[in-house]
């Protein structure tokens, strides 16, 4: 129902693949000539649902998982009772000599068994062996039918790689201005540009 033509949705689908650090709504605006900032916010939210597949492959072998707060500094406490912020889980394949496979990325209600074991079901072939730190919201994977690994949590240094690239890709490209409704949107979008970030063709990304 777009009243643009086609070709115009097409140069605003390279761009935004072509930005190797992602795409803002002003840069869209003022390569495409768009009449407002609005009209490019809207159309770069509507890039980020069409980034995710729905029958993307879960992740598989060996995954790191782990969560971390997005959201600027706040007062109140700290740990994974922090008030204000967003929770995110992190999913990582682990490849070994190969180094980082693939990422998932969800917003967690809480760090609760129900809510942690929910993320990885969704997220991970059931089989897969699951490492995570001690946190007992982790308990029930092997329950669920994956192989757990607890480990301490300075050992988790796959997920927090990822977790720190992606405050930095949050403040970077989009200098943290990043609501927490709109929150999952941007995750679907760093999700996408991490898995394909070896990619030797640009164009790839278009497809």
């Amino acid at each position: 129902d777009s009243h643009k033509p086609l070709t115009v949705w097409f140069r605003a689908i390279w761009w935004v693949t072509g930005q190797k650090n992602g795409a803002s709504a002003l840069g869209l605006k003022r390569i495409l000539g768009l009449g407002s900032y609005r009209t490019a916010w809207t159309w770069l939210h509507k890039l980020r649902r069409a980034m995710v597949r729905p029958a993307r492959d879960n992740l598989s072998g060996v995954v790191e998982v782990d969560e971390t707060f997005i959201g600027g500094e706040k007062p109140g406490k700290r740990g994974r009772g922090s008030a204000g912020k967003v929770l995110v889980g992190i999913a990582v394949e682990d490849k070994g000599d190969e180094g980082i496979g693939r990422i998932r990325l969800g917003i967690l209600t809480d760090a609760s068994g129900g809510s942690l074991t929910t993320f990885v079901q969704d997220r991970v072939v059931r089989g897969s062996t699951i490492r995570t730190d001690e946190w007992g919201g982790y308990n029930k994977l092997v329950s669920v039918s994956y192989n757990h690994v607890k480990v301490r949590k300075n050992e988790l240094k796959l997920a927090h790689l990822v977790a720190s690239l992606l405050k930095r890709w949050l403040l970077g490209t989009h200098q943290g201005a990043v609501s927490h409704e709109h929150l999952a949107y941007y995750l679907d979008e760093y999700t996408f540009r991490f898995n394909r970030r070896t990619s030797t063709h640009r164009g790839k990304l278009f497809m």
